[in-house]
C-alpha cells in the first residue's frame, strides 16, 4: 500500500481539455465546452486515487485526457518522468502498454462479433510478437486472473452477464501488463450484487500485480472502501485533494461537504447527528462558467470575492489541498 515515501508515477499540472463550440454553415468556432479547466495533482506509485462528482464535472474527460486519448489544450501530463502532453503517433503508441483504461460500459466497450479471447489477446497483437500458443496461453492466464473459465474464451460477449463482461474489459486492460490503469466508473453500470466482487478483483489484482488506480466515481462510498487519497471535481476544476480519511471525517469545502451529507448512513441512529445540505439551482453550462469561483452560484456559504476572484488551489497545514476563499 502506499506509504508516502514512493514516488509519483504520474504527474498532471495544470491540464486543460477544452472542446470547441461550432455553428452554421461555415462551422465558426463559436466557443468552448471547459470540461477540465486546469487541474494538478500527483499520483504515486501502488496507490488508488479517488477522482469524484457529480454527472458532467469532467471525470471521465479527465481520465481520457490524461492517457492521451484526447490531443489536450494546456497543461502538462508526466508518466514515469517522461512528459507525454504533446506525443503523437508512434512515440504515444509505444507508451500504450504502459497505460491501459477500464471503461463504464462493459457492453458498449467490447466488439460483439470478436470472441473474449479475440478481445483480450488485440493488446497483443497490436503490441507483442507472439506465437499462437503464447497468445493463447497470456490469454488463459489472464482468464484465470480475473475469474473466467477458460472454457469462455469462444464465447461471445452477448453471451456473458454484466460483471463477466466487465471481467473481459479489466483482462484486456492487464494484457501488456500496465503498471497505470485509469478505471473510469468500472462498477457503474453493473448490479449492486456484482459490484462488489468487481472491486475485490480489482483490489487483489492490484496487489498481485503492484498497480497504480485512477479510480473516477460518483460512488462515495466505494470510493471510501477503495482509495488512498480522493479528489473532488466541480465544473472542470479539483476544489479538494485530501488523503480518505481527513476527506470523510472533516471536508473543508462548502462542495465536498454537500456531497458527503448526501451519502446514505447505513445506521439510522447516526441520521439525526448529520445535516443534509441541499445545494440550490443547477450545475452551470462548462461552456459559460461563473466568473469567480465556479461553485459560487450554489455555495451556501458564498462572499463576495467569490464572484470576483478565483480561489487558488492551495495546500494547508493538514497536506490536502483546498481551492476556497474560506481557507483564506
Amino acid at each position: 500500500m502506499f506509504d508516502g515515501v514512493k514516488k509519483p508515477i504520474l504527474k498532471v499540472d495544470d491540464l486543460k481539455m477544452h472542446f470547441p463550440i461550432f455553428k452554421g454553415v461555415f462551422r465558426r468556432k463559436v466557443g468552448e465546452v471547459k470540461a477540465v479547466d486546469g487541474i494538478s495533482f500527483e499520483i504515486y506509485e501502488g496507490e488508488t486515487l479517488g477522482l469524484v462528482g457529480e454527472s458532467g464535472c469532467g471525470k471521465t474527460s479527465a481520465g481520457r485526457a490524461i492517457l492521451r486519448l484526447y490531443d489536450i489544450s494546456g497543461g502538462s501530463i508526466e508518466l514515469n518522468g517522461q512528459d507525454i502532453s504533446s506525443l503523437q503517433g508512434d512515440e504515444l503508441r509505444r507508451l500504450r502498454p504502459e497505460m491501459q483504461m477500464i471503461f463504464q460500459d462493459p457492453q458498449a466497450s467490447l466488439n460483439p462479433r470478436m470472441t473474449v479471447a479475440s478481445i483480450i489477446a488485440e493488446p497483443l497483437d497490436e503490441h507483442k510478437k507472439l506465437s499462437k500458443q503464447q497468445r493463447m496461453a497470456r490469454v488463459f492466464e489472464l482468464m484465470d486472473a480475473v475469474g473466467l473459465h477458460r472454457d469462455f474464451a469462444n464465447r461471445f460477449p452477448h453471451e456473458f452477464s454484466g460483471g463477466q463482461r466487465q471481467r473481459i474489459g479489466i483482462a484486456r486492460a492487464l494484457a501488456l501488463n500496465p503498471k497505470f490503469i485509469v478505471c473510469d466508473e468500472p462498477i457503474a453500470a453493473l448490479d449492486v450484487s456484482i459490484q462488489a466482487q468487481v472491486v475485490n478483483l480489482l483490489e487483489d489484482l492490484q496487489e498481485k500485480f503492484g498497480l497504480t488506480y485512477l479510480f473516477i466515481s460518483h460512488d462515495l462510498s466505494m470510493v471510501r472502501h477503495l482509495a488512498t487519497r480522493v479528489a473532488v471535481m466541480y465544473l472542470g476544476k479539483i476544489v479538494e485533494l485530501a488523503p480518505r480519511a481527513l476527506l470523510y471525517s472533516d471536508p473543508k469545502h462548502p462542495y465536498t461537504e454537500a456531497l458527503l451529507s448526501a451519502v446514505p448512513e447505513p445506521d439510522p441512529s447516526s441520521l439525526n447527528k448529520r445535516e443534509r445540505i441541499i445545494l440550490e439551482g443547477d450545475v452551470p453550462s462548462p461552456s459559460n462558467p461563473p466568473t469567480g469561483c465556479n461553485f459560487s452560484t450554489r455555495c451556501p456559504r458564498v462572499m463576495d470575492i467569490c464572484k470576483k476572484e478565483v480561489p487558488e488551489f492551495k495546500q494547508l497545514d493538514d497536506g490536502r489541498h483546498v481551492a476556497c476563499h474560506l481557507m483564506d
